[in-house]
């Protein structure tokens, strides 16, 4: 049964075993391990940023494309939703417009870049996907009125994902059981669903295909496939993925603006999750991911106590301030990069 649901990619190493097996029932507990508003914003982060990192890897690890659009079509997939949920009211259906709306955008665009641009070079196809991307980004800054400009967009949820709806009353361990815990859980299965997806595409022939043009794009296509049909179609599946990343951040979060959906801070962020994890490896997205999230929302609270601890050492002290947490997250991926070339869980199966 495991095999089949994991596409028979099973871990390969009793170490990543057990620390995907802690990341799958910590996220599925959360809500009552860790109560509180930042914990389990910080929970709902990961689980969006688990599939935005694992569509990524679909493109950069298993087919060798380096697109540095892929936050374009995950701001239309949040902007889709938010749109929708604005202009028709906080219902199902607006959700359901908005979502098979940004499908649809995020496809045929991803299609248009790659018939037209994948034939290039790969560092003329990422300054085209950086470019597209920029302009995207201007372009939901300066339409006011349908994006909402700099400021972004704030709606209301369907009434069963508000922190106002009740479930039953009292708690349970504590926890309230309202409209806000359904909708985490329909951000971590929905999640769950996606990455499960993404593991039969890889390991299908499909996956096989890609990941035969992305070692030697020119002897596959001498034995017959056509290269820019396959990369085109894993950059569909890819957009479509992310797309469906930012319906649920816009879900989560009740704003979409363009600094939390379309900067160029995210492409980064999603590199750096897909590096460390490992390339290639789904299961990279999935360590990549809760890394480094857990080191945007957390470092600063740990350098806060090392730099109290320290108080009496002043320049140990200054050098662990909270403010410096930027530095340390940079020595963190150095380190990182350096004992781990192929990523965190690429070398936890070298040593298996």
């Amino acid at each position: 049964m495991l095999r089949s649901l994991l596409s028979d990619d099973l871990p390969r190493s009793r170490w990543l075993a057990v620390a995907l097996l802690a990341i799958l029932i910590g996220l599925a507990v959360a809500p009552f391990l860790f109560p509180g508003a930042k914990s389990l914003n910080v929970a709902a982060k990961i689980c969006v940023f688990i599939v935005l990192a694992a569509s990524f890897d679909l493109l950069l690890g298993y087919t060798g494309i380096v697109s540095f659009a892929h936050t374009m079509f995950f701001g239309i997939g949040a902007y889709g939703v938010a749109i929708a949920l604005t202009r028709l009211g906080p219902g199902w259906d607006a959700v359901a417009v908005g979502v098979v709306a940004g499908l649809i955008v995020a496809i045929v665009l991803a299609t248009l870049i790659g018939l037209f641009s994948l034939r290039v070079r790969t560092i003329f196809f990422a300054m085209i996907t950086l470019a597209v991307a920029s302009a995207f980004a201007i372009l939901a800054s300066q339409l006011s009125d349908l994006t909402g400009g700099e400021d972004g967009l704030n709606y209301r949820l369907p009434s069963v994902l508000r922190a106002s709806f009740s479930l039953a009353d009292g708690t349970l361990f504590g926890v309230r059981l309202n409209g806000r815990l359904l909708d985490y859980y329909l951000v971590y299965f929905a999640a769950l669903a996606l990455v499960l997806v993404l593991l039969r595409i890889v390991n299908s022939p499909f996956g096989s295909v890609l990941m035969a043009i992305r070692e030697n794009p020119f002897r596959a296509e001498a034995i017959g496939y056509r290269t820019v049909v396959y990369r085109t179609i894993a950059s569909c599946i890819a957009a479509a993925t992310a797309a469906l990343a930012g319906a649920l951040l816009a879900l989560w979060s009740s704003q979409t603006n363009p600094d939390t959906t379309l900067s160029f801070d995210i492409m980064v962020d999603i590199l750096l999750m897909v590096v460390i994890g490992g390339m290639g490896t789904m299961y990279g997205a999935v360590v990549g991911a809760v890394l480094l999230v857990f080191a945007q929302n957390y470092l600063q609270d740990l350098l806060a106590i090392a730099n109290k601890a320290l108080a009496g050492v002043p320049l140990l002290a200054n050098l662990f301030h909270p403010d410096r947490w930027l530095l340390w997250l940079g020595v963190a991926f150095i380190l990182c990069v350096y004992f781990f070339p192929t990523g965190i869980v690429g070398r936890l199966r070298q040593k298996r």
